[in-house]
């Protein structure tokens, strides 16, 4: 009896232990059902996340795509040179703000060009030049004509704006047919297009006193030619063969050529 009563207090301590042990697995038990609950959730919200951004994702890609192909519509219906003849205008542009620019500064924007522009690029486009528009030299005042006429007409720049307004004070008189009263207009000139003519007059005026003058000619020379040709070419022949004749040519001239 004695040692039964004395094994109650063991018991009853294994028992304590027991439950506080079985406590314990209760609460890890229960912290790694929370963490897996945790780990599950994180990995949800990692899987939405990224099917959020797959979804904002695809959305971009579908309105990039409808912006190419809306483009794309649009440069089919553009014009054929319209790349060249957009970066053609963009060019003017920028060369109408530099020589302003420069003529604020009082600098000659031409030797400015020069001066940024290497030798290779400027035997480029010299042999472009040529090559687009070559200079067949002098045939007939009918092709002279013709070319002066398509070189005037190359530098001729519309004024839109002023179009636009005669178009729209005109109406359908803007375009006239067989049967239109006021062929010809008002004939009212702007000043502005009156100096552009008269500065394009006086520019062919001085173009054609420099290239078109005739030798000045000598009274006192020795006419010693039948044309102008043979002028030409008695002078050249003097040049190289006087300094040998002019003692032959003297004894001629007096009579006294053995």
């Amino acid at each position: 009896a004695v040692a039964t009563t004395e094994f109650y207090p063991y018991l009853e301590t294994r028992e304590e232990e027991e439950e506080e042990e079985e406590e314990e697995r209760q609460e890890k038990t229960k912290d790694n059902e929370e963490q897996l609950v945790n780990l599950g959730e994180q990995k949800r919200e990692e899987r939405m996340k990224r099917l959020r951004e797959l979804h904002l994702k695809k959305n971009e890609a579908r309105k990039l795509n409808h912006q190419e192909v809306v483009e794309e519509d649009r440069r089919k219906k553009l014009p054929v040179n319209y790349e060249s003849r957009r970066r053609r205008a963009e060019w003017e542009i920028q060369e109408e703000e530099a020589k302003k620019q420069a003529e604020e500064a009082g600098e000659n924007y031409e030797q400015i060009k020069m001066l940024e522009t290497s030798a290779d690029e400027l035997d480029r486009l010299e042999r472009k030049r040529k090559k687009k528009n070559p200079d067949p030299g002098f045939s007939d005042y009918q092709q002279a004509s013709y070319r002066q006429y398509q070189r005037l007409s190359k530098q001729i720049k519309p004024d839109m704006e002023n179009y636009e307004k005669q178009k729209q004070e005109m109406g359908s008189d803007f375009y006239p047919s067989s049967d239109t009263l006021g062929y010809g207009g008002s004939g009212e000139v702007s000043q502005e297009g009156l100096e552009r003519m008269v500065n394009d007059l006086e520019k062919q005026i001085d173009k054609h006193s420099k290239f078109s003058r005739r030798r000045a000619f000598k009274h006192n020379d020795d006419v010693d030619y039948i044309n102008e040709r043979n002028m030409r070419f008695n002078k050249k022949a003097a040049r190289y063969y006087d300094k040998y004749t002019v003692e032959t040519k003297q004894n001629l001239e007096r009579g006294t050529a053995i």
